[in-house]
């Protein structure tokens, strides 16, 4: 169904949706935001103590909490007729006329047939788990993920960097950061977080409210290999240290 979609139709769709979001929000003292945060912190905590009785009540009590608060915003009600709506429009569509599909090949049609190669991403994008690089020899591939809830570890010195800049881009909201660099590796880290504290090779900031961090190593700019870490956060603590 959204493949058939045009992007200006699927753009209004999110506009409007934010817009009913904002309306919520400003209108409604919150709406359901408030209590989507709230199971949304059961969930953290009962993931951090699974392993007991008591957090597994905690979490699965926040999922279902967080379903009802999600489902009972009025952008995620807007967005379920919304959907709906296309797909009765567009099966009665189907009925009335078969769709020919007809491929239109953009740009170099000398390179229409051009080999690409897929691989497999370092780490996933995960919402509700820890993450770290293997403990053992891996291939190094750039870091490019986002998530929700969890921490994030990423161990360098396991792997051989490319020759020129590897790239390390992490989008999170709660929970902390820990990336270990080697002694020969040149770095360049960009870090910004509304709550939360930094350690970044030895210069340590004990609070950070919604600001950002850029340093880099006297050579980055030279020498390689090097890394690129492009770190945000909504509340949670980094770590960047030598291994």
């Amino acid at each position: 169904m959204f493949q058939r979609l045009t992007t200006d139709t699927l753009n209004w769709i999110l506009i409007i949706g934010v817009i009913l979001f904002i309306i919520e929000l400003t209108f409604f003292h919150g709406g359901m935001l408030i209590p989507a945060l709230f199971f949304a912190l059961l969930i953290y905590i009962g993931r951090k103590k699974f392993h007991s009785l008591w957090g597994k009540v905690i979490f699965w009590s926040g999922m279902v909490g967080i379903i009802f608060a999600i489902l009972n915003m009025l952008a995620v009600r807007f967005l379920i007729i919304a959907a709906i709506v296309l797909f009765v429009v567009n099966y009665s569509k189907s009925k009335k006329a078969a769709e020919v599909l007809r491929p239109s090949i953009m740009g170099n049609q000398h390179k229409a047939n051009e080999t690409i190669i897929s691989k497999q991403p370092l780490l996933d994008h995960k919402l509700f788990d820890d993450q770290r690089t293997e403990e053992t020899a891996y291939q190094w591939k750039d870091v490019n993920i986002h998530g929700a809830f969890g921490d994030r570890i990423i161990d360098l010195s396991n792997t051989v960097l490319p020759k020129d800049t590897a790239v390390i881009s992490i989008r999170h909201l709660v929970g902390n950061l820990e990336i270990y660099v080697p002694y020969d590796v040149e770095v360049s880290i960009h870090h910004s977080s509304v709550f939360g504290r930094a350690h970044i090779l030895g210069h340590y900031h004990e609070k950070l409210m919604n600001q950002s961090l850029l340093y880099q190593t006297k050579d980055y700019d030279t020498v390689v290999p090097r890394v690129k870490i492009v770190t945000s956060l909504l509340s949670g603590d980094i770590e960047v240290k030598r291994i």
